[in-house]
């Protein structure tokens, strides 16, 4: 049986990165154990790394894993226009950037090390390893987002019109989105603790966010076969 850990600390702690931009972290670890690994994760669009994955955090971090996460640069705590991703691209690269900092500490540099992403996060971490493919162990996506559902992709000329707007009105929340915690959870109970967690973005997605995550589960899709590391990848029922 897999030994669990109750002594759990954490740290959270505000940094600013190579950009400039204020970054909101937190990390959860066996206290009084080494750690076996460390697990990075990424969380989704409509989260942040204190609600939903906190819970998860802890119960890796039980079993003797060493978890790392943040809030991307407009969403949550971290600094940047709420829910705005002007580019995935260098989303990616400040996600990338936080865990290489991690993964370079000489206490954690010996240590496997591992991406956990969940829906929006997934596609956060499959891009990731495609910028390192040789830099990590594995990977567990929870839903990931590599492709978005055609129920709830616009129609083709409204995706047409939508693109023009972006590039008039980038930050304008003008994307027709149906209710993000119906569209994560079938449970009414957890439908309704969404609206606990109150640093999450809730609104409809802007312009330029919703191009962008468009373009990149495009990307993805196009992408697949240049995985090269182990995946386990869950998901509910349909």
């Amino acid at each position: 049986m897999q030994a669990q850990y109750s002594d759990i600390g954490t740290k959270e702690s505000y940094e600013r990165n190579s950009r400039g931009v204020e970054i909101f972290s937190k990390c959860w670890f066996p206290e009084n154990h080494r750690m076996k690994a460390i697990v990075c994760l990424c969380h989704g669009y409509g989260d942040t790394c204190t609600f939903f994955l906190d819970g998860i955090a802890r119960k890796i971090a039980s079993a003797g894993y060493g978890v790392f996460a943040l809030d991307y640069p407009g969403f949550g705590l971290s600094e940047g226009l709420h829910g705005y991703i002007p580019s995935f691209d260098t989303l990616v690269d400040d996600v990338a950037e936080h865990f290489a900092k991690i993964k370079g500490n000489p206490e954690y540099r010996d240590l496997p090390s591992f991406l956990f992403g969940q829906s929006m996060g997934g596609a956060v971490a499959l891009k990731i390893h495609f910028k390192q493919p040789k830099d990590w162990n594995g990977a567990i996506l929870v839903a990931p987002m590599c492709k978005i559902s055609d129920d709830v992709v616009p129609a083709w000329p409204v995706q047409q019109v939508l693109i023009f707007m972006a590039k008039l009105l980038p930050k304008e929340k003008l994307v027709p989105q149906k209710d993000l915690a119906e569209l994560a959870f079938r449970e009414k109970e957890k439908q309704e603790q969404c609206s606990y967690n109150v640093i999450a973005y809730k609104d409809k997605p802007r312009l330029r966010t919703a191009l962008e995550m468009l373009r990149t589960t495009q990307e993805i899709e196009s992408r697949l076969q240049e995985v090269s590391l182990p995946i386990i990848i869950l998901h509910g029922e349909a």
